[in-house]
């Protein structure tokens, strides 16, 4: 008992020398992706809406408008959407109506489920430009944030980030901005600001919109950004 007693609390250099145990042996594999050890950050984000007549000439429609914005943070074990993706009906009822629900459902369901932590709402902008801010508490388990907002009017475009991380290196950001472009959510052929609805069946992947009008002279200029800043504790 005394000898087994030594082995246990002499560690590494024991289990080698007096326990039969060899420092050549295979090593235990490292957890993929570890638990940081930081704790929750607090986060301000703010949607600075560029759109307007001057940066996006072509059919430039009256009462240009952000819908209210709705997103979460979350894990990898959960993805709300991204390009080349389907649309869930919380992602098509935001980019067409402009409506948080029930987008907001299912990122609640996520959160029960245990592969999202918090919900984000906003208020959105109008008129454009424009900026709006919301704060909202992040964790180490769940550090990716989505978030998004409906280009309006507009038959399914939308602007946002999809799982973007504010962990790096271990530790939080201290501050990211992201430039946001436009997105067709692939759920309604509409190709103008108030093209009546036209709903696609089956649903296309969400894309990249690049064609008219939000395209001009071949390119698509930015809608706006999202700049996440950390508070202090």
């Amino acid at each position: 008992m005394r000898r087994l007693a030594a082995c246990t609390v002499a560690g590494a250099i024991a289990l080698v020398a007096g326990c039969g145990g060899s420092s050549t042996g295979t090593q235990p594999t490292p957890d993929p992706t570890p638990t940081p050890s930081v704790g929750n950050a607090r986060y301000r984000v703010t949607f600075e809406a560029t759109w307007s007549a001057g940066t996006h000439p072509t059919s430039f429609p009256g009462n240009p408008h952000f819908s209210p914005l709705i997103g979460g943070t979350h894990s990898t074990r959960v993805v709300f959407w991204e390009p080349g993706g389907t649309a869930t009906a919380g992602i098509e009822a935001m980019a067409e109506q402009g409506s948080t629900s029930p987008l907001d459902a299912e990122i609640q369901a996520a959160i029960a489920g245990g592969t999202a932590e918090g919900l984000i709402q906003g208020e959105g902008i109008s008129p454009s430009p424009g900026s709006t801010s919301v704060e909202f508490t992040i964790g180490p388990e769940h550090p990716l944030v989505t978030l998004v907002s409906m280009v309006a009017p507009s038959p399914d475009w939308f602007v946002g980030v999809h799982g973007r991380s504010l962990l790096e290196g271990g530790d939080w950001v201290a501050e990211r901005t992201v430039t946001l472009e436009p997105y067709d959510a692939g759920t309604d052929g509409g190709r103008t600001y108030k093209a009546p609805d036209a709903d696609t069946m089956p649903r296309e992947p969400i894309r990249r919109t690049e064609e008219p009008p939000l395209a001009s002279a071949g390119s698509v200029a930015p809608l706006g950004t999202f700049t996440f800043v950390r508070l202090s504790d």
